[in-house]
Formats: C-alpha cells, sequence, structure tokens
C-alpha cells in the first residue's frame, strides 16, 4: 500500500515521519509493579484502595470513594500512587477488562492498587501521562493491547509485555497538544452530563409539584377529584409478536420490554417493526392509549407506563395491558401513572415472586388525582417541554462524543495535526465532524 508523503509504514501502522514507533517501557520512570493482595480481614478500613471495580468504573481515578485497607507504612510506600501514574487491568472476568487504562490525578489523601492491576509510571521528560491514557482507553490503544492478551476464563496481560509493547510515540510538544484537545472535549462531556442532571433533577420537582397539586399553574383554581383507572376508561390487551417477528416488516410495534428498556412516560419513536402478517395477530393502538408492562422483575418495577399519542397505526405485543381512557389527558397520565406514589400502588398490587405478574382488574383499582380536563393538558405540556430540553441536551452530548471518537482517530494516528506541529493540518474529516 503507498504511504502518503510525510508518513511512513510501521510496526504500530501508518504514521507521521516525526513519530516513532517505540516499546511503552522506553518511557517509564521506574519498573512497573503489580499491587497488594490483602485477606479480608484487613478489609473496609484505612488507606483507600483501586481495585477492578474502581477501574470499570472511572477513567480518572482521583477524590473519589472508594474501598479501604489496612496497610503497614512500608506497604503504603511501596505501592501508592501519584498523579500521572498510569493504571492497567492485569487480569479480568470480563474481557475489556484486561490492559483497561485509568489515569490517577492529583489524589488528595494516600492511594494504593490491588493486586490484579499494574502500575506504570512515566517519565515526563519524555511521556505525556494523560496522552498515553487517551491512547490506551482509545479503540486504536485497544487494538494494540489485544495482541498482549491472553487467557480462556480469565483474561489478562503481563507486565513484561506491557513492558514490550510498540506504541506510536510523538514528539512530547506534539502529546501535550493532543491531550489537550481531547481533555478539552472531556471538560465539555462533564459540563453536559451536569446540565442534563440538573435538567433531570428540575423535571422530577416539577412533577412532584404539579402532578400533586402542590403547586398550580397560573389561571387553575378547579378542585380536583379522586378517580380510579377503572373508572376513566376500559382496558384491553397487547397479543402476538414474537421476538423473532420483531423486525419482520415496516409496521410499528411496541414489545413489552421495550416499555422498560426504550420508553419513559410516552412513545417517542419505535424500535420494532413488523410485517402485516404479524399485525394481524396483534392489537391495533388508539391515539391516546396507556400502555402498562404487565410482567417484570420486581414488584417495585411492575406495571411501567408508557402513553401512545400519535395518530398513526402502531400496535402492541403480547404481555401488555392497554388503557383506553376517556375524557382525561393521555400525555398527563402517561407522566403521573410513573410516579412513585402510583408506582408504591402498583407494586402492592403485583403478583408472584421469581416473575411478578399485574393485570387489568389490579390496575383498575388504582386511584390517581385529577385536575379538571384543561389543566391536565397545560401540566403535560409543561413536562413534554422540559422533556424537549432534555432530550436537547442529551443529542448534544451524544454528537460530543462522537466528536471525541471522531478526534482521537484522527489526533493518536497522526491523520489530523494539530496547528504547531507538522502538516497536514487540521484535516477534512474531522472539521466534518
Amino acid at each position: 500500500m503507498e504511504v502518503k508523503p510525510g508518513y511512513k509504514q510501521t510496526e504500530v501502522g501508518v504514521i507521521p515521519e516525526e513519530w516513532e514507533a517505540k516499546r511503552f517501557g522506553k518511557f517509564y520512570a521506574e519498573p512497573s509493579r503489580n499491587g497488594v493482595y490483602k485477606s479480608s480481614e484487613y478489609q473496609g478500613r484505612g488507606t483507600r484502595i483501586v481495585n477492578m471495580g474502581e477501574m470499570f468504573g472511572l477513567e480518572f481515578i482521583s477524590d473519589q470513594e472508594m474501598s479501604r485497607v489496612s496497610l503497614t507504612p512500608k506497604e503504603v510506600a511501596t505501592s501508592g500512587l501519584r498523579d500521572g501514574d498510569l493504571l492497567f487491568g492485569r487480569r479480568s472476568v470480563v474481557p475489556s477488562g484486561a490492559g483497561k487504562c485509568s489515569l490517577v490525578v492529583h489524589p488528595p489523601e494516600p492511594l494504593i492498587f490491588e493486586s490484579s492491576i499494574i502500575r506504570a509510571r512515566l517519565d515526563p521528560a519524555q511521556a505525556n501521562p494523560l496522552f498515553h491514557y487517551y491512547l490506551f482507553a482509545s479503540p486504536i490503544g485497544r487494538a494494540l493491547m489485544s495482541v498482549i492478551i491472553a487467557g480462556t476464563n480469565v483474561k489478562g496481560i503481563r507486565g513484561s509485555e506491557l513492558r514490550e509493547l510498540k506504541i506510536p510515540h510523538p514528539p512530547l510538544p506534539e502529546q501535550r497538544a493532543i491531550a489537550t484537545a481531547l481533555s478539552d472535549v472531556d471538560a465539555l462531556l462533564a459540563a453536559l452530563d451536569r446540565l442534563i442532571a440538573k435538567q433531570r433533577d428540575l423535571k422530577q420537582a416539577a412533577m412532584q409539584q404539579l402532578l400533586t397539586g402542590q403547586t398550580r399553574l397560573p389561571g387553575f383554581k378547579g378542585e380536583w377529584v379522586v378517580k380510579t383507572l377503572g373508572e376513566v376508561g376500559s382496558f384491553t390487551k397487547g397479543s402476538g409478536v414474537k421476538k423473532d417477528e420483531s423486525q419482520s416488516g415496516s409496521i410499528p410495534c411496541i414489545r413489552y420490554g421495550e416499555i422498560y428498556t426504550r420508553h419513559n412516560d410516552y412513545i417517542k419513536d419505535f424500535h420494532s417493526f413488523i410485517s402485516a402478517r404479524v399485525a394481524a395477530t396483534a392489537c391495533l393502538l388508539n391515539k391516546g392509549d396507556l400502555l402498562f408492562a404487565g410482567s417484570g422483575e420486581t414488584k417495585e418495577d411492575i406495571g411501567k407506563c408508557v402513553a401512545f399519542v400519535d395518530d398513526f397505526d402502531a400496535y402492541a405485543g403480547g404481555d401488555i395491558v392497554i388503557l383506553r381512557p376517556q375524557g382525561v389527558d393521555s400525555l398527563f397520565l402517561g407522566y403521573y401513572l410513573n410516579t412513585p406514589s402510583t408506582n408504591r400502588q402498583k407494586a402492592s398490587r403485583g403478583q408472584g415472586d421469581a416473575v411478578v405478574h399485574i393485570g387489568s382488574s389490579a390496575l383498575a383499582g388504582i386511584k390517581l388525582n385529577f385536575p379538571p380536563l384543561a389543566e391536565q393538558t397545560a401540566i403535560a405540556a409543561v413536562l413534554t417541554d422540559m422533556d424537549a430540553a432534555l432530550t436537547a441536551l442529551e443529542q448534544r452530548r451524544d454528537k460530543t462524543r462522537a466528536l471525541k471518537q471522531g478526534m482521537m482517530q484522527e489526533l493518536l494516528t497522526g491523520r489530523t495535526r494539530l496547528p504547531g506541529n507538522a502538516e497536514p493540518q487540521l484535516g477534512a474529516s474531522m472539521k466534518s465532524q
């Protein structure tokens, strides 16, 4: 394969001329080491310790609360972690855990690591730890790491093989520039996650206030009336649609498991599409139907509900209980029927242990406090506006994540060079992200 000018073919692929393919161990400030093992009587007190659970859950390890272990001062000194240390999963029953990389960032108190983890401490005169974290956390680094991952039931890497692993190595200033660019995107992702969490909290607070009548929207003063679900509509059941039929055609369909995993409060999109033949045995939905999951794993989850508010043909599969209300706002009900107080009523009516069921007769007895219809519609409008704002933030976060993946692919291979480094400059593939 022809290599374009300014690049060269190496053991780690095509990289810029200024880059090198070097052994990872060449950049160690001191030999890598495995962590400590302590039996159960030493657990639960003392020094914070990073185990594989933290490795899976944390990319950057700093001040998070984690397990603790009682150690001697010598053990703390020998296995203590510092800012910039790279941690690698040495062995794991989960394949993705073998060689998984995390970075230690300014630990505020003594911190050590356990025996299923390898610590690599780099020489800052040669290697930027943040760059190497991004490299090993990327698909590029995982592909390089796969060469040394071995094992059948338990996957693992050896420190000696990690040391000999060849990796792409830009000049130190370019490592820093790449690390800064990617960390800026991570900072944006963290800010978006905080905004999303705040928006979710605001929505939950609004639901608590508006759906209970604690706060009334301007212009509404009418009395609220207690009614059962059986009084506001009639029940029917979904039918048909096996798992292997869920992608048999182009007609939208809801399956009961999707109510738990794909939908919240009301149906925004579809994930199953059936043929006309399958639809003939399923239940055609009416606009305004409320769909309840008729079975689940726990009483706390049983009967999760979503509203169907669209005006086109769609179908419900088996194990779905359907309420067809009259004279109430279905979208209002979609929100109301998933509040904690209503969920407690559903849980008290669930039947079974290993698999919990709830049917129309149990659901019909659930009591709700209904405001006048116009107020129901107004409350639903407020909550859907909040949902729209939340969805916009989530979409922005997803696009930013995709942008980061594209940046990693470009920057960590040298296909795109940042300003101040060698040509070519910022490439078209990144500009299009």
